[in-house]
């Protein structure tokens, strides 16, 4: 499971070596983007979001989950955007703000609807008397609490996916209830787009197509043996961000630092100056294998359309700082023609690139065995 530093790109050109390598799927999982956006739209219709916003708009969104699931609270966040009527506040702990009561939704979200910490929330959201939403696995705990408390549900078919590969199956329900509530515009045809891209870009991003056409492998290959860090310079590029990080780190058990633009111009942007900045720009005789002491950095700059003039100016900033120190940053920007559509195009190269990036350094993007011993050592009970 330790795999190497350096990265096989034979294999990546290889796509019966790579299918060999990916035990559990997940090439195929990122692959799936598109049907799960179709999918969730009609089960979200069939649970009856629309209906939620008949109860009036509540003073604040609030969305809890954590790990795969909570990720969903930040695409909801982006879609949402600086302009939202009620802010929209995310929950990856186990306890409410205190301020949290009868006037606010909350949306608890969670693929197998056992996530402890999400239960945790929902029993004290209805102690409350919170208005309560569930996504999750149906007959689940989950499912079961929100009945309970009154909530509307809206069941989950995982597909035989792990949660983290399972994000548009757990957000889409909540950009339906987002638009139903005039939170963001985010209507039914927008998301029929999205999908259309997702499954435009699963084809160009494919193990058939080979390294220097296929922008997922390259960035893979750009990773290798680096520490990223991982900068959005807006709502929309920060969630992709947020997501890319998460990736890297359960599918290619990589370590990546994440930031955002402008914070990181106040922090972070030291870093080109200390003991990690050697050795960044590309060397093709590298070897950090053979030299893990020569680990450097990797700036990747997420950037979309939602940039603030101001922010755009320090984002290309941080880019020259970098190039002048001799820094080689990647840069990926957004493609489509909203929010939704602007993420899942960050996404989808992130969760492709960190798939390439993990098989290419021998290692199962699948199996988490640290957070599953983490789970098995602080589980309370069954539940």
């Amino acid at each position: 499971m330790t795999g190497t530093l350096v990265a096989d790109d034979a294999l990546l050109d290889d796509p019966s070596a790579l299918a060999a390598a990916d035990h559990g799927g997940m090439l195929l999982a990122c692959a799936s983007a598109g049907a799960q956006v179709r999918a969730a739209l009609r089960t979200s219709a069939e649970a009856g979001l629309a209906a939620v916003a008949a109860e009036g708009r509540p003073r604040s969104l609030v969305v809890a989950g954590v790990g795969g699931s909570g990720t969903a609270g930040s695409v909801l966040a982006a879609a949402t955007g600086t302009r939202c009527p009620v802010p929209v506040v995310g929950v990856r702990d186990v306890v409410l703000p205190g301020w949290v009561g009868p006037l606010d939704l909350v949306v608890a979200v969670s693929c197998s609807g056992r996530t402890e910490e999400t239960l945790l929330v929902v029993e004290e959201a209805a102690r409350r008397g919170c208005r309560l939403v569930t996504v999750g696995a149906a007959g689940s705990p989950l499912h079961r609490y929100g009945e309970q408390a009154r909530a509307r549900h809206v069941p989950v078919d995982a597909g035989g996916r792990l949660p983290r590969a399972n994000l548009w199956a757990l957000s889409v329900p909540l950009l339906v209830l987002a638009d139903a509530l005039g939170l963001a515009t985010v209507p039914e045809a927008d998301l029929l787009a999205t999908a259309d891209a997702l499954d435009a870009t699963a084809t160009a991003l494919a193990p058939s197509v080979p390294l220097g056409e296929n922008p997922a492998k390259d960035l893979a290959l750009a990773l290798a043996g680096r520490l990223p860090l991982v900068w959005g310079a807006s709502s929309v590029a920060s969630a992709a961000a947020y997501r890319l990080v998460g990736q890297l780190a359960e599918n290619a058990k990589l370590p990546a630092v994440l930031g955002d633009v402008p914070e990181v111009g106040h922090n972070q942007v030291v870093a080109f100056d200390g003991p990690y900045a050697g050795g960044a720009v590309d060397d093709v005789f590298r070897d950090p294998f053979d030299d893990p002491a020569g680990i450097s950095l990797r700036p990747v700059l997420l950037r979309a359309d939602d940039e603030h003039p101001r922010v755009a100016v320090r984002a290309g900033a941080l880019q020259a700082v970098a190039e002048q120190r001799g820094i080689a940053t990647t840069v990926l920007r957004a493609t489509g023609a909203s929010p939704v559509q602007q993420l899942a195009s960050l996404v989808a190269l992130g969760d492709f690139a960190s798939t390439y990036l993990a098989l290419a350094t021998g290692v199962d993007p699948t199996p988490i065995p640290a957070i599953d011993e983490l789970k098995a050592r602080t589980a309370l009970d069954a539940r």
